[in-house]
C-alpha cells in the first residue's frame, strides 16, 4: 500500500483496532520520510494520519515516537510494530491468568488485544464459553466471533440490545480500549459503559485490556479526547425526513465502574495507570 492508500482505509474502518491503526500510520510515515526528511513535510505528515481517526492516542503516541526520533532511525515504525507485539505478548499472558475452567467469557466489539488473551487461555488447555455482541453498525463482533471460532473456541453471538440480559450470565468481562486519560477516565466503542455498569451491579469483573501507549498525555493539560462521530449512512443510508441520525463510534467509561486495566506494565487502577507510564515511557511527555 502507498501512503495515500493507507489513509483512506484506516478512515473507511478497512484498517480496524487502535494497535492495528497505529502501525498502518507509521508504516505511511516511513513511506513518506522516502519521499522528504523535512521536518516542517515530517509534521505536515502525522497531522494528516493523526486525523484519520480522531480517539486514537496509540496513533498519535506512535507518530510522536516516530517524528522525534526519525533523524536517527529512519525506520522507528518497526519499533512501533516491535513495541505492540511483545506488549500483547506479555498483555496476554497477563489476561489469560483471569480465566478459568468452565467460565463464559464476555465481549464487545472487536480487540486484537482481548482476542490474544482469550486465545492464549484456550491454548493453556482451559476450557470456557465467549459470549460476544454484533457491535452495530459496523458489525466488529462478527470479527471476534470468526476468529475465535476458527480457534475452536464456542461463541455465542448475539444483537446488542441483549448485552445486558446476556452479560449477567457471564463470568468476566473483557473489552479493549481506544483512550484513556490522566483521570482515569476510559473510552471505548459505543455501549461499552452500559454493559460494565451492568457487570458492576452483578459484581462481575470487568477489564478494559489495553497497551499503555493509548494513554493519552494531552490530558494532563486539560485536553479532551473528542469522540469521533461516524458518517450517518453506516446506520441508516435513507432514513425518512425528520429522522436525525446520532453515531458516536466511542463513549467515556468512569474509572469506578470497571474493575482495572490490563496492560503490558501490569495490571492497575485506571487511574494509577498514568505513574506507571509515566515511568516506563518518559518521551511520551516531552
Amino acid at each position: 500500500m502507498d501512503y495515500k492508500e493507507i489513509i483512506k482505509k484506516i478512515k473507511a474502518l478497512e484498517i480496524q483496532g487502535a494497535e492495528a491503526i497505529a502501525i498502518a500510520a507509521t508504516q505511511a510515515f516511513t513511506l513518506k520520510l522516502q519521499k522528504t526528511s523535512k521536518y516542517a513535510e515530517m509534521k505536515k505528515s502525522v497531522k494528516e494520519l493523526e486525523n484519520t481517526r480522531p480517539t486514537e492516542p496509540a496513533l498519535r503516541n506512535s507518530l510522536s515516537y516516530c517524528l522525534q526520533n526519525y533523524k536517527e532511525n529512519p525506520n522507528a515504525d518497526l519499533f512501533v510494530t516491535n513495541h505492540f507485539k511483545k506488549s500483547k505478548e506479555k498483555i496476554a499472558e497477563y489476561g489469560a491468568k483471569k480465566i478459568h475452567d468452565g467460565m463464559k467469557i464476555f465481549t464487545h466489539c472487536h480487540s486484537s488485544t482481548v482476542e490474544a488473551i482469550i486465545v492464549k487461555a484456550w491454548k493453556q488447555g482451559k476450557k470456557f464459553e465467549v459470549y460476544n455482541t454484533e457491535t452495530r453498525p459496523k458489525f466488529q463482533g462478527r470479527k471476534t466471533a470468526t476468529n475465535l471460532a476458527k480457534e475452536g473456541i464456542p461463541v455465542t453471538h448475539f444483537v446488542d440490545s441483549a448485552g445486558r440480559s446476556m452479560l449477567r450470565k457471564t463470568d468476566l468481562f473483557l473489552f479493549g480500549c481506544d483512550a484513556i486519560t490522566s483521570e482515569g477516565k476510559l473510552i471505548n466503542k459505543i455501549g461499552t459503559e452500559m454493559l460494565a455498569q451492568t457487570a458492576r451491579e452483578s459484581s462481575i469483573p470487568a477489564y478494559s485490556c489495553t497497551n499503555s501507549w493509548k494513554f493519552d498525555p494531552n490530558t494532563l493539560y486539560g485536553f479532551d479526547e473528542e469522540i469521533e462521530q461516524r458518517d450517518p449512512n453506516e446506520v441508516w443510508e435513507n432514513p425518512p425526513k425528520g429522522v436525525k441520525i446520532y453515531n458516536p463510534a466511542f463513549e467515556i467509561t468512569a474509572p469506578d465502574v470497571f474493575t482495572g486495566v490490563i496492560t503490558e506494565l501490569g495490571i492497575y487502577k485506571p487511574e494509577s495507570l498514568i505513574h506507571a507510564v509515566k515511568d516506563a515511557y518518559k518521551w511520551m511527555f516531552k
